[in-house]
C-alpha cells in the first residue's frame, strides 16, 4: 500500500512504519488492566481466581533499522509475559532499559491505530489473516511432527 500511496496518504503510511505493533499491545494492555482491575475482578480474585497473562512471542527486531531491543523494551508490564530469544535476552541484558513502558503514551498509542483506519487498513482485517495464518502454521509443524514419529492425530484440519 505504502508503495502505491502518495501525497498525504503516503505521509501518513511514512508516519505509521514500525509503530502499530507496539500500538496495538499497549491498547490490549489497558484493555488488560479494565478487565482485571474492577470490582468485579477484585471478588473473584478475594476467591483464589487469577488472571490470563499477555504473553508476547519472540520479540527479536527483526528490521535491523529498528534498535535490538525495541520490542522488549517497549513490551513492559505487569503481569505479562515476553519469549524473549537468547541472543535478544542478552543486548537488553547489556543495553536495555527497564521500565513499565506499556503504560507510557496509551494516547498517542490510539491515534497511532486511529491513523492506520484513515489510511484504509483494517486492524481486524490484518489480526483475523495472522491468527488464520498461525494457527495453520502450528497445524502443519504438529502434522509434520506427527508423521516423523509415525503417530496420528486423529483429527482433520
Amino acid at each position: 500500500m505504502l508503495k502505491t500511496a502518495s501525497g498525504d496518504a503516503k505521509a501518513l503510511l511514512e508516519s505509521l512504519h514500525g509503530t502499530i505493533a507496539i500500538a496495538n499491545a499497549k491498547l490490549t494492555y489497558k484493555k488488560y488492566q479494565e478487565l482485571f482491575g474492577g470490582p468485579r475482578w477484585k471478588a473473584l480474585a478475594a476467591k483464589g481466581a487469577q488472571t490470563q497473562r499477555l504473553l508476547w512471542a519472540s520479540t527479536s527486531t527483526k528490521n535491523p533499522k529498528y534498535r535490538d531491543v525495541i520490542y522488549v523494551e517497549e513490551l513492559i508490564g505487569a503481569d505479562t509475559v515476553d519469549t524473549i530469544p537468547p541472543a535478544t535476552f542478552d543486548a537488553f541484558r547489556d543495553h536495555g532499559k527497564l521500565r513499565p513502558s506499556l503504560t507510557e503514551d496509551v494516547a498517542g498509542a490510539a491515534r497511532h491505530m486511529e491513523n492506520l483506519a484513515k489510511a484504509g487498513i483494517s486492524m481486524k482485517e490484518v489480526t483475523d489473516q495472522l491468527l488464520t495464518d498461525g494457527v495453520r502454521l502450528f497445524a502443519d509443524a504438529f502434522t509434520t511432527l506427527l508423521a516423523a514419529t509415525g503417530k496420528s492425530a486423529g483429527v482433520k484440519a
